[in-house]
């Protein structure tokens, strides 16, 4: 388990764009599992949308992407770097996302070759699923 702190060891985002809370595990290059507590507090709810807040599905995406990149940066050769969106691919949005829901993130990385890569990602909410697709992404 790694908490934000040692996260922000691994990917280089930070506050308030540090979309994961924990990591539950992961396998250097190859998954991870991440977790994401959406809270009222977040920094987005204010506008989208007022008396109905719903967690963007950007940002869901990026929650994700984020997930992913532990995966990435985790290996050796990565560290320090960064990993960019290359392409977001048959992203479907199933649910909402509220607030007080436990966000797992769950990205496997398919595809690997040189620097560029693709991740299946799925996002889920008590089970269910609330968003799904391929991730490309360029480390630099």
């Amino acid at each position: 388990m790694l908490n934000k702190e040692e996260i922000k060891n691994i990917i280089p985002q930070r506050e308030p764009f540090l979309m994961i809370d924990e990591v539950e595990e992961y396998t250097p290059g190859e998954s991870c599992i991440a977790y994401k507590y959406v809270d009222e507090s977040e920094w987005y709810f204010k506008g989208h949308f007022p008396g109905n807040p719903i967690m963007p599905g950007v940002l869901i995406t990026e929650s994700l992407a984020q997930t992913g990149a532990v995966a990435i940066l985790s290996l050796e050769e990565n560290k320090g770097r960064n990993a960019l969106f290359g392409g977001i691919d048959k992203m479907k949005f199933k649910k909402m996302v509220k607030p007080g829901d436990k966000l797992k993130l769950e990205v496997k990385i398919m595809k690997k070759k040189g620097p560029i890569g693709i991740g299946e990602a799925v996002a889920t909410v008590d089970d269910k699923i609330v968003a799904k697709g391929e991730l490309t992404f360029a480390v630099v």
